[in-house]
């Protein structure tokens, strides 16, 4: 097949090229690097550097494409509260594009796979679920998910709706100060430098290793039974707080020192894990890879390419005594 990939050099989206390219499969890949690295990109990849919100440009790269994968996004849920312009834009107005120009190209031979971001509101996440988003990317993420489906059903357009959860592996990007936490400690660990743990640490999460993922994601491509579901993809199990990442973190990579704890950012879900239930029955998810050799991956993947500097990449929209110090004073 020929499957467009919308975020090629992002961590979840290189993987899943690599998969595809492996199998035999011809991938055309669309970035704009606002938050991708150009080293990730799978050589045998057709890259193309267009912001997907460039409808007609996105088109080209579309032609005789026979699947799109969606995976492009701004996916800055607490920065979102302080860029709304810049994460809205990169999520409603890239995922319209990407969807208009693929149903203009006759992608309806095959599908639209969009993948979503983690908004419903109660523990554990399930499909069924109306969503209640928090923050401005968890809204953008349902308009784009509801303009999908509206379009999709319109046009005769077979989509599926994924949505992985809180996945950390190799390629993360890891000098963010917005986003990815575990790459964010990680990275300072290695330098001997203090992390920051927002609010008291307590919030929970699952994480989800990348490998663990992909299996899912390629089981979507061409499987009759998944049209038009939404299908959480991550672990139920080992549902940690930030002070157990960190501990963890801190041991794999023998740092002694203590964290430093801000106040907490406005809007952060406090607890998020979902159901795979779904994912196991459908595509056969299990978890494979625990949190901690996962960790180690990473550890060695961050060493491998050494530490880095943060990179303040994007502007905040709006700076006043909401905004958390370590974005306004760059402490990271």
């Amino acid at each position: 097949m020929k499957i467009s990939v919308t975020g090629v050099a992002g961590f979840l989206s290189s993987h899943l090229a690599d998969r595809f390219l492996e199998s035999g499969h011809e991938v055309f890949g669309v970035d704009s690097l606002i938050g991708g690295e150009i080293i990730n990109v799978p050589p045998a990849t057709q890259f193309y550097q267009y912001d997907c919100c460039d409808r007609n440009s996105v088109a080209r790269v579309m032609k005789d494409c026979d699947v799109v994968y969606h995976c492009a996004a701004t996916a800055y849920e607490g920065l979102s509260v302080f860029s709304p312009a810049l994460v809205s834009r990169n999520i409603v107005d890239a995922s319209v594009s990407v969807i208009s120009a693929a149903i203009e190209n006759g992608v309806q031979a095959y599908r639209i796979l969009f993948l979503h971001g983690p908004v419903r509101h109660e523990v554990p996440f399930r499909e069924e679920y109306d969503p209640r988003p928090q923050d401005p990317y968890g809204i953008s993420k349902v308009a784009a998910e509801h303009m999908l489906r509206n379009l999709c059903e319109v046009h005769g357009v077979e989509y599926v709706i994924a949505v992985p959860h809180n996945i950390i592996g190799p390629r993360q990007k890891f000098d963010d100060p917005y986003r990815n936490v575990a790459s964010i400690m990680i990275n300072l660990m290695l330098q001997d430098r203090q992390p920051i743990i927002y609010s008291d640490g307590e919030q929970k999460r699952c994480f989800s290793f990348v490998e663990d993922c992909l299996g899912c994601l390629v089981e979507m491509l061409d499987r009759p039974d998944v049209v038009g579901e939404v299908i959480n993809i991550g672990p139920d199990e080992e549902f940690i707080t930030i002070n157990h990442l960190y501990e963890t973190i801190a041991d794999l990579t023998g740092y002694q020192g203590e964290p430093i704890y801000m106040p907490g950012r406005p809007q952060e879900v406090r607890l998020a894990t979902c159901s795979a239930n779904k994912a196991r029955k459908l595509l056969g998810y299990e978890t494979k890879v625990d949190l901690r050799h996962g960790l180690q991956s990473m550890i060695q993947y961050i060493s491998a390419h050494g530490t880095r500097k943060f990179r303040y990449h994007l502007e905040l929209e709006i700076v006043n005594e909401s905004t958390p110090q370590t974005w306004r004073d760059r402490l990271f």
